[in-house]
């Protein structure tokens, strides 16, 4: 079996281990820097997040720079091994939805804003309430493309989506979606909307959360996924978004250790290393470097 490079847009490790005392190091969950180490080539996009119905409202921001603490910890110790490792907040309303305070997380190693999680807030309708931008969120979205941020529509209900694509206004990605075409769960992208992000110049990131890939949620799914949107002209602006430590995942999937057998599945199918390189790393750094 080929061991590919690995460099994946989300997951929820830095939460978690905040949360369960788990060291970053080594730890119990989905991902850990050890066994990332194993990857002589690799990557990850660590999520900001905090769910805003649980955390008030003044202890949002201080919960998030406390999660970037710990990555920042542990790239002053291995600099040149997590060199490509950096941050993204999953809900502006951890940020009180202030722009103002977009300079300060681009300088921790933001990249990119989601504009919500699963709840609307000042800027947006979320995926499970409906609705679009708001005058601040357009405002919003403006001033993440001043600043080089990406704006992430993973969570975004459908007009929410295209609303910021519609502004042309800053880089544009889904960092964790499946297609709605294979599963209908609305936190996944239509195909019109995946044809967008793609026309835009972004990236998307395939979801491992067993809820959006359908009826028979292993790395098979996951590869069914990809393979659809590799159809829709995908092959240069495609990768993972495991999602890994934020929710429940294949069991032939359960930790950053096992994208190799996901490679393997589409060799399999007949896809091409080169091919597989681009899913595997290159696209999401190609991606990056827009925002570097």
């Amino acid at each position: 079996m080929t061991v590919y490079s690995y460099f994946d847009a989300h997951c929820d490790t830095l939460s978690r281990c905040l949360g369960q005392g788990w060291s970053l190091w080594e730890n119990p969950g989905h991902l850990d820097l050890k066994r990332l180490s194993a990857y002589e080539q690799k990557g990850q996009v660590f999520a900001l997040f905090a769910d805003s119905a649980k955390v008030p409202a003044e202890e949002r921001f201080r919960t998030i720079s406390a999660q970037a603490a710990l990555l920042h910890e542990a790239k002053r110790k291995d600099p040149a091994g997590l060199e490509n490792c950096f941050l993204s907040v999953e809900g502006a309303e951890l940020l009180g939805c202030d722009a103002g305070r977009l300079e300060e997380v681009r300088e921790w190693g933001v990249r990119w804003v989601n504009l919500t999680w699963n709840h609307p807030n000042a800027l947006c309708g979320s995926c499970r309430s409906g609705g679009g931008l708001t005058r601040r969120g357009r405002d919003f979205v403006r001033r993440c493309g001043q600043l080089g941020l990406g704006i992430d529509l993973s969570h975004l209900s459908d007009q929410g989506a295209w609303d910021v694509l519609r502004l042309e206004a800053a880089p544009v990605l889904a960092s964790h979606s499946d297609s709605r075409a294979l599963c209908g769960h609305p936190r996944n992208l239509t195909d019109a909307l995946f044809r967008a992000v793609v026309g835009s110049g972004g990236f998307v990131g395939v979801n491992f959360c067993i809820h959006f890939l359908g009826e028979k949620p292993a790395a098979e799914a996951v590869a069914d996924h990809l393979e659809h949107f590799l159809a829709l002209g995908g092959e240069d602006h495609l990768g993972t978004g495991a999602d890994f430590d934020g929710t429940d995942v294949p069991e032939d999937l359960s930790g950053v250790q096992d994208l190799p057998g996901l490679w393997a599945i589409l060799e399999r199918r007949g896809f091409s290393r080169e091919l597989i390189r681009k899913l595997a790393w290159g696209n999401l750094e190609t991606f990056l470097r827009i925002l570097a």
